[in-house]
């Protein structure tokens, strides 16, 4: 009896586990940033969660991106940056890897890129070396970069 006990216990705990890349949240949003490890100021880490009405800033500057601590950012930050959401690449949907080239590898810096649809949120990092990247995401990576440098802080 304990055996079998142990075999659904077993069972339920591997059934219900996900892969790491992808959680449920019912929120929709895109969070982007940029981070270079070879880096002194503020600047070097920067992380925004963008949803249909709202921009927030991540206040813990975590280069991972595991441990991001949101607050909300005035009207006209939202604005600057609201269309973003709408230049995400559906393509980037389809990718296996979660790293794409090497990011930050040779100290060229990395993009956090992480997409809530219909409640499935996948993460990705970028290396900001267009070259180490497929070609479909060179525009995005422009306007991720513009769009952190409108924000300017």
């Amino acid at each position: 009896m304990k055996k079998i006990f142990l075999a659904l216990f077993l069972l339920g705990l591997f059934a219900s586990c996900e892969d790491e890349n992808d959680t449920v949240n019912s929120q929709e949003y895109l969070v982007f940033g940029h981070f270079y490890g070879m880096c002194v100021g503020d600047g070097c880490v920067q992380t925004f969660k963008l949803t249909e009405s709202e921009l927030f800033k991540d206040q813990e500057k975590d280069y991972s991106g595991e441990n991001l601590q949101f607050v909300a950012l005035e009207d006209e930050k939202f604005e600057l940056v609201k269309d973003l959401m709408y230049d995400f690449p559906k393509q980037l949907l389809t990718e296996k890897e979660t790293f794409l080239g090497c990011p930050d590898c040779a100290d060229g810096g990395g993009l956090f890129i992480q997409y809530s649809n219909n409640g499935n949120v996948k993460t990705w990092r970028i290396d900001q070396v267009k070259s180490n990247v497929p070609d479909y995401l060179h525009s995005f990576m422009d306007r991720v970069n513009a769009k952190i440098a409108l924000l300017g802080e």
